[in-house]
This record gives structure tokens, sequence and C-alpha cells, in this order.
């Protein structure tokens, strides 16, 4: 069967372009911050209100997405918010002042939360469909699109100044991913594991579970807390690795940068490679292995001090934190729609609380003990990830393997 008519192909695909938007858009915006700081004349403070308006409306979304989730399914609500978050790049670039900027930032917020349920659902429903893992090749593809928005950002800059000529291309380009994502989409969510948790209440009435949020189960509360230190730790490298090589392990101006670079690119290479070894070894395995090598491979860094083991210990954290998301995403996807939100959003929480946090810590002490902090949370995700019933899944081979 050749990958144009192969339904996993196709659906693949379809989400990947899901995936591909939420990152591209997010790094779209990012990317123009000075450039809207400037058109608007706002303070330092101002725009990092403007940003954390973005992380509020996302966090706050949790009972709007799982209303939604019911109401829409995950395919229509994907496919909304897609096209919504590629208006707001619109009204952002016409924002006439401040206040309605915040407005749309947080509108962005809201959204980014509901299109990362919905594809991660999709991406979910898929692997359980077909048998076959693509989750951890699907995130791997979100970061892909931050990077094709920073290409997209540097050309457009050095042609033009205007932000509503580079949000214009970028929205046609977002429509183009759109409609590759409306032809492959599937038309049901994946059902709840047959085999709940013993510690998880079975509704008498399964029609009104579907239609009503329920008390989240210990399970999910772990899961909950598995991702929220997972995104602490992924959130905080990328924030704070090029100050710490900078100021505590004392490298130059041109290896500074290198930080975000081995973080960055170790993360691609392990969720491009991480499907087939959940298929090997479990879900389960990846994330405690994973999240020890992580947390493992910075304490050491920390401890032997230097630019080298600094950057050594930043592709341990990349390589072993990369499929905490991916794992921890569909084992919540296999609960249901409610927990999949929850996880989602505090997930989104994670990151938002994660760079301030270590930046606290680094006010109290220095850089090297919020470092510390960072392989802590990695920590904490092994010993989060021992308290989840890693519920085994028909999925015998990674999406690479030929059917």
């Amino acid at each position: 069967m050749s990958r144009l008519h192969d339904p996993f192909r196709r659906g693949q695909l379809a989400i990947a372009a899901l995936f591909l938007s939420l990152g591209f858009q997010y790094a779209t915006w990012a990317a123009r911050i000075p450039a809207v700081k400037a058109d608007l004349d706002l303070s330092a403070a101002e725009v990092g209100v403007l940003l954390m308006a973005a992380g509020v409306g996302a966090a706050v979304s949790f009972p709007a997405v799982a209303w939604l989730m019911r109401r829409m399914g995950s395919r229509r609500l994907a496919l909304l918010s897609q096209l919504g978050l590629a208006l707001l790049l619109l009204a952002l670039a016409a924002a006439p002042n401040y206040p309605v900027a915040l407005l749309v930032m947080c509108a962005d917020g809201v959204l980014v939360g509901c299109l990362n349920v919905a594809m991660n659902a999709q991406g979910a429903a898929l692997e359980a469909r077909h048998e076959r893992n693509t989750m951890a090749k699907l995130h791997a593809v979100f970061s892909a699109g931050s990077l094709l928005a920073a290409l997209l950002a540097s050309g457009m800059t050095a042609a033009t100044g205007s932000v509503a000529a580079h949000f214009g291309v970028a929205v046609v380009l977002l429509a183009a991913l759109g409609a590759t994502a409306r032809t492959g989409l599937l038309d049901e969510d994946a059902p709840a594991d047959a085999a709940a948790p013993a510690d998880a209440p079975a509704p008498a009435d399964p029609e009104p579970a579907r239609r009503r949020w329920t008390v989240p189960s210990r399970l999910t509360l772990w899961m909950c807390c598995a991702m929220v230190f997972g995104t602490v730790a992924e959130g905080a490298m990328n924030d704070w690795s090029a100050l710490y090589l900078k100021d505590i392990a004392e490298a130059s101006a041109e290896l500074a940068p290198l930080g975000i670079a081995v973080v960055s690119g170790m993360m691609v290479v392990a969720r491009l490679f991480a499907d087939g070894w959940r298929g090997r070894w479990g879900d389960g395995r990846v994330v405690l292995l994973g999240s020890a090598v992580a947390g493992t491979g910075l304490a050491v860094a920390l401890v032997s001090g230097g630019v080298a083991p600094a950057l050594a210990g930043f592709a341990c954290m990349g390589l072993g934190i990369a499929a905490v998301t991916p794992c921890v995403y569909a084992a919540a996807a296999r609960q249901g729609s409610d927990a999949l939100t929850l996880v989602a959003a505090m997930g989104t929480t994670g990151l938002l609380a994660g760079p301030p946090l270590i930046g606290f810590i680094a006010g109290a002490s220095n850089l090297a003990w919020g470092m510390g902090a960072v392989a802590a949370s990695a920590g904490a995700v092994a010993l989060c990830s021992t308290r989840i019933r890693w519920t085994p899944v028909p999925v015998t081979r990674s999406e690479a393997t030929p059917a």
C-alpha cells in the first residue's frame, strides 16, 4: 500500500500538521515581540504581563476545554482552534493599544489549550486504532514548527519591518496546514482503556459520564505531577541554560547560546527515535530511565563545573526528558478526555511556573542551585512514573515498521 493511501500515514500527516501549526504559531508571535513592543510603546514590565496573559489564558482554559471536548470531539475542536490561532496573529498585528493586545494574547492562550488537548487526543486515537507508535514523532514535529517559524521571522525581518506583512505570510502557511489536517483527522477519540485503575470510580451510567466532568483518580493525579515536573525541567532548560553557561560556567558569548541548541537538538533527535523505544521497552520504562538519565546527567555536570560538562549535562537532559510528555499524554488520553485535559493544563502550569521558580531560587542563592532544582524535577518525574500504572496498550510496533 502506498504512503498516500495508507490510512495510518494519512492520519499521521494530518495530525502532524496540527503539531506543526502550534509550534509555528507560537514561535511566530514570540519572535516579533520586540517589534510589538516598539509599535505599542510598551515597557519591559508591560511586555512581561503580555507574555503572562497568554500563559494565564492557557492555564485557566481547562474547564472550557473539557466541556468543548465532550461537546465537539477532538477533530472539530482541533480544526476550529487551529483556525482561531491563525486569525489571532492578524488581530495581534492590528491591535491598536495595550489592553486589546492583552485580550488577544489571553484568547491565544485559551486556543493553545484547546489545540494542545485536541491534537494529543488525535495522536493517541491514531496509535490505538492502528497499533503503531507515533506520539513522540508528532511532538518532534512541534519543535520543527518552532524552527520553521524562527527561520521565517528572520527572513521577513530582513525583508520588511512590517509585523502585519510577516503575520500575513504566516497565516497563509497556517491555512495550508489546516487544509492538510482537515483531510485525514480521525472522527472519534481513543476510548478510555478498558482496564480502568482500581482507584478510579466507575460510573453506573456511561452516558452521563460523557457529559460531565468527574473527580480525577489518583492515577490521573500522578500523571499530572509527572507532567508538571517534566515541563518545569523542559521549560527551565530553554530559559536558563544560556545564562548558566555565561554566568556560572564562564563560557564565552559565542558559546553561551549553545546551551539552548544542545537541549533542543537532543530533544528533537530523541523524539524521532522514542516511538521505537516505546514499542520495545514500554512507556513506563522509557519515562523512568529517561528522567533518571536527565536528572543524573545534569546533577553530575553541575557538580563537575565547566563548559564541557555543562553541555554534556544539557545533552543528557534533552535526551532523557524528551519522551516524558508524549508518553504521559498518551497515557492520559487512554483515561478519557477529562484526564487528558487536566494533564495538559498541568503541563502548561509547569511551563509557566518553571522559569520563574528557577529565577527565584537563583536570586536567593545562585543559578547553580536553580539548575539543581531542574535536576531534582527530572528526578521527581522518575518517582512519579513508578506510581503510575502504565496500562499495557496493543501497540506492538513503531510507526516506522511496516504493517
